[in-house]
């Protein structure tokens, strides 16, 4: 499977609360309001929006990835209020190992609520129904206590800690990593 067989037209994805979709330049001022806030910030690999221009820059970024067939993000739409609450993604997907590994971030006033969870296990469910994989992980800083939670919540085994798997902000971080096997989930 060709990563230009999914990204060529990024799919909508729907749960119970939430809407996956491409992200637009009018949602600027909703992934802001979330990307500048140190606290969302503190366990990602990017850095604090200081500025709606580095919004902006992000999501023009993420249309030139659209455009260009390669990998990039769904935006979580909650749709109770229609607002742009986060965003899912495979950040690397290896297909001629049928493996990939997600990514996600959430505003923080959304937190605790499941929703992070709810569309981890709908990106996982297409991962194995649409994308041919047959490993899913993810990986998170040891002390983000909560994306360890919506992992575990969204099925993945804990498998270990790679020590300083990841240079962030100029520290070397030690990362949890969990996954999750095709015949681990329960479609």
């Amino acid at each position: 499977m060709e990563v230009q067989s999914i990204y060529g037209d990024l799919p909508r994805l729907e749960t119970q609360r939430l809407v996956l979709r491409k992200i637009t330049l009018e949602d600027a001022k909703d992934m802001y309001t979330y990307a500048s806030n140190p606290e969302v910030s503190k366990y990602v690999t990017w850095d604090t929006h200081h500025m709606i221009e580095d919004t902006k820059e992000f999501i023009r970024f993420v249309l030139r990835q659209y455009e260009n067939k390669g990998i990039s993000p769904w935006g979580i739409e909650y749709k109770e209020n229609g607002k742009l609450i986060g965003t899912i993604d495979y950040v690397g997907w290896q297909a001629k190992h049928n493996s990939a590994e997600i990514g996600y971030v959430l505003s923080q006033e959304y937190w605790g609520q499941g929703i992070t969870t709810e569309a981890a296990r709908e990106l996982i469910h297409f991962g194995f129904t649409h994308m041919d994989l047959i490993r899913i992980q993810a990986r998170c800083f040891i002390k983000n206590i909560g994306s360890s939670r919506v992992m575990e919540k969204a099925g993945m085994s804990y498998e270990g800690v790679m020590r300083k798997g990841m240079k962030v902000r100029g520290n070397h971080e030690d990362l949890k990593i969990y996954s999750i096997l095709k015949e681990d989930f329960s479609l």
